[in-house]
């Protein structure tokens, strides 16, 4: 195709950050095309949350974001709140819930949200193109340049070029590095990226650990070098999955070991030596199963008191039963590794955030072009929180671009 299209902008991307920027500057009046290579738009939306969308959280604040630069975030999240997505949702009588942590989600369906993200662009008129894959990018020199972008459905021409590609996870929803790709092509620098919120594997005596207690899940709190969180942790057949393990994943470095308090509520030393002294007839694993399930306890006895299986706990020694505790307050794991970008809810890293203005999310050095969303090297926790930072690095793109 040799046709020409004019627009005054151009954006790359038709999910969460994208149609959210493309309905505020369509309506407006900018004239917006929406340019997405899979067969329909949305599709993480569609998958977050189980079906549900959790679409914010009531407490936002930068320290749940990961970025090299911890304070980039700020400004766009100050700009455009969850107070006032929420007002968005409500605008469009979406009925939502609250859920632990301040997590939002959808009474009904993550469909809602897409529906609201596509009638805001029906009423700026956007134009979105799906099945659009743009083969080149390119920039025009002089005082106002232009963004030109070849594509199997012609040749667009913009005064403002917006990269809202996302990252690389979850290959099978069409992520692509188009995004960090356009980025290295204009000289921006793009952070080392990895997967992030995604569940650990093992390939050592764990995994069949995990795949015999596959299913079975346990209030903890996980442990690594840098962070810890108090959810809940689930055995697979693959390893260990679970909100605790995709936050901690985020953090966790190769060839790490992750710490896991087990009975995180409770002294467990001192517990032990009470029951010593209040059921010293009782054998150990009767009285974890008070904590545990049978299973799950006979593979802790196996590990750590299988010489005195049969014994009563009156009869171990107060070390024992201290070092016991310890290792269930601190059982540790040494991951193999991630399930990777297929199961990943996040890629951490991307654009640096040196590259770009913290306020418009517009190059330092190219006039026009911005990066919101997850392309941008800021991940945020589990529950809500990249959702937000789509809707809030849009909202920061899209005041500037008018």
């Amino acid at each position: 195709m040799n046709q020409t299209i004019e627009s005054d902008v151009v954006i790359i991307g038709g999910g969460a950050a994208g149609l959210m920027c493309a309905g505020m500057l369509g309506q407006r009046g900018m004239n917006v095309r929406v340019l997405d290579r899979a067969n329909k738009v949305g599709k993480k939306i569609l998958m977050s949350g189980g079906g549900r969308c959790n679409f914010t959280n009531l407490y936002v604040s930068a320290e749940n974001y990961l970025s090299a630069n911890p304070h980039f975030c700020k400004s766009a999240l100050s700009r455009y709140t969850q107070w006032d997505f929420i007002a968005l949702v409500e605008k469009h009588r979406i009925p939502y819930h609250e859920r632990k942590h301040g997590e939002l989600f959808c009474d009904n369906s993550s469909k809602e949200i897409l529906r609201m993200l596509l009638d805001e662009c029906a009423e700026g008129k956007v134009d979105i193109r799906t099945h659009c894959t743009i083969d080149r990018v390119a920039k025009t020199t002089g005082e106002t340049p232009l963004y030109l972008l070849q594509t199997n459905q012609g040749r667009f021409v913009c005064r403002h070029l917006v990269v809202a590609t996302g990252g690389l996870s979850i290959t099978t929803m069409g992520a692509s590095s188009l995004g960090y790709d356009i980025a290295q092509q204009f000289d921006l620098k793009v952070l080392p990226r990895r997967a992030g919120l995604v569940p650990f594997t093992f390939t050592d005596a764990t995994k069949g650990l995990t795949e015999r207690l596959s299913g079975l899940a346990l209030d903890v709190n996980m442990h690594c070098q840098q962070a810890h969180f108090r959810e809940n942790m689930l055995f697979t057949h693959r390893g260990i999955s679970g909100p605790s393990a995709l936050q901690v994943s985020s953090y966790w470095q190769e060839g790490e070991m992750i710490e896991i308090n087990l009975l995180p509520d409770i002294d467990v030393e001192s517990w032990l030596l009470q029951c010593k002294q209040e059921q010293p007839k009782s054998l150990l694993r009767s009285i974890l199963a008070s904590k545990f399930s049978k299973a799950f306890t006979l593979e802790l006895q196996h590990q750590l008191w299988t010489n005195e299986s049969e014994r009563p706990i009156g009869d171990f020694r107060d070390d024992t039963l201290r070092k016991i505790a310890q290792a269930l307050e601190q059982w540790r794991l040494k991951p193999s590794g991630t399930e990777g970008y297929r199961t990943a809810e996040v890629t951490l890293g991307g654009v640096d955030t040196n590259e770009l203005s913290s306020r418009t999310m517009e190059s330092k050095t190219h006039t026009g072009l911005y990066f919101i969303g997850e392309v941008v090297d800021v991940t945020g926790h589990l529950g809500g929180f990249n959702f937000q930072w789509a809707w809030s690095s849009a909202f920061a793109a899209a005041s500037a671009i008018v």
